[in-house]
């Protein structure tokens, strides 16, 4: 039998959750713009600068030199910021990642998928879904049991003390 999240983990499975979330859609607008940037980068040989002077936003060549491909605009490269964002998002997201897989007792290899979604275009959208659903599904399912367990834990001892108080009553009735 695998091992189960206790319910008392319950309100952190929920907290993890939602860091999940939220962590997965970050990730999977970052690796969106990552690879936007990409595409322009060795595709079109283009980079996009902030506050150059050639205005706010601005698409600057690369040029391609023996040494690789080099910047040839001014200003604060955003393909770069975009690149360095995207990483350490990734690492927050594996961080939100490991918390939730380690609270509900996945086995390993479903923090191989969930870690996947970072690195994977649009998988992190497909499974942020999946994952919140299957996870709220769970704790829904589990929460319904253990409000039916103590239902009928409740039932019998409801039942026996009012056949008890039945049959306190019915000697002080004998007896008058």
């Amino acid at each position: 039998m695998p091992l189960e999240p206790k319910p008392a983990e319950f309100p952190r499975i929920r907290g993890a959750l939602k860091f999940y979330m939220v962590a997965s859609v970050i990730t999977g607008v970052m690796l969106l713009l990552l690879c936007a940037e990409m595409l322009l980068k060795y595709v079109w040989h283009l980079e996009l600068y902030a506050f150059g002077p050639n205005g706010l936003l601005s698409l600057e060549p690369v040029a391609e030199t023996p040494e690789g491909l080099e910047s040839t605009g001014t200003g604060v490269n955003l393909s770069t910021g975009i690149l360095i964002a995207h990483g350490w998002f990734y690492v927050v997201y594996l961080f939100s990642n490991f918390r939730l897989w380690s609270l509900m007792r996945w086995p390993f290899w479903r923090l191989l998928v969930l870690a996947s979604g970072g690195i994977v275009p649009f998988l992190s959208f497909i499974l942020e879904a999946r994952i919140g659903r299957e996870v709220r599904g769970y704790l829904a399912t589990r929460e319904a049991d253990a409000a039916a367990d103590d239902a009928r834990a409740a039932a019998p001892a409801a039942t026996d003390s009012d056949s008890d108080s039945d049959t306190d009553s019915e000697p002080v009735e004998a007896a008058q």
